[in-house]
């Protein structure tokens, strides 16, 4: 057996489950989604939205990249970012990071990954260049780099409130609520390390004032 035949196999097994258990519930799934969550996560594996919360599909809305980052010229977290708050009309949006994350430790290097990754990884050097002073006072190798971690999540959180997807929902409806979350790979537990209600006041420079 080829090794991604045991992907379909185990859906078929699962499909069946959930249908012995509930009957219905595919025919739910099928005909709703109203999500109160977007959850802006990383693309690791063992950090699966649904599972670390305990929630149900159709539950939070999804999208992953790697070290869960907003990027102002990603248009597909834009398109999601977008789709959500507009359309599904969220009440909060999370971006959760996680310790021991790949992405940010590679940041923390010279290395050159080549071309793509060198541009992606930059946006994690950055935080590190604004935040320079804190983590440079921090000697350990291991909590510089869980705080980068936060700090990156921080980061992100500000550049969603920087969109005016963001500032135009905060105007018209005071929604959503923005919250930055790091989990924990070795305790499963997640850890909210920064948050901004609606209409939280940001830089002068950033507010849109004609939406």
């Amino acid at each position: 057996m080829k090794i991604y035949e045991k992907l379909l196999l185990e859906n078929k097994a699962w499909a069946n489950e959930k249908v012995h258990t509930d009957p219905e519930y595919f025919s739910r799934l099928a005909d709703i989604q109203k999500p109160d969550f977007l959850w802006i996560g990383c693309s690791d594996s063992r950090v699966p939205a649904n599972e670390i919360t305990n929630t149900q599909p159709g539950e939070i809305f999804v999208h992953r990249n790697i070290a869960n980052m907003v990027v102002h010229t990603d248009v597909n977290l834009l398109s999601v970012l977008d789709y959500a708050v507009t359309h599904l009309k969220v009440k909060h949006v999370i971006v959760c990071g996680h310790y021991g994350c790949g992405g940010v430790k590679a940041a923390m290097t010279n290395h050159d990954f080549k071309q793509v990754l060198n541009m992606w990884l930059r946006n994690i050097k950055d935080v590190y260049r604004i935040h320079r002073d804190e983590l440079n006072t921090i000697q350990d190798e291991q909590q510089k780099f869980d705080r980068l971690v936060e700090l990156n999540v921080q980061e992100q959180v500000m550049h969603l409130a920087k969109t005016s997807i963001i500032q135009r929902a905060w105007k018209n409806e005071q929604r959503p609520h923005l919250h930055g979350w790091v989990y924990g790979l070795k305790d499963g537990l997640i850890k909210p390390v920064f948050e901004m209600p609606a209409n939280t006041n940001i830089d002068h420079l950033y507010e849109y004032d004609d939406l």
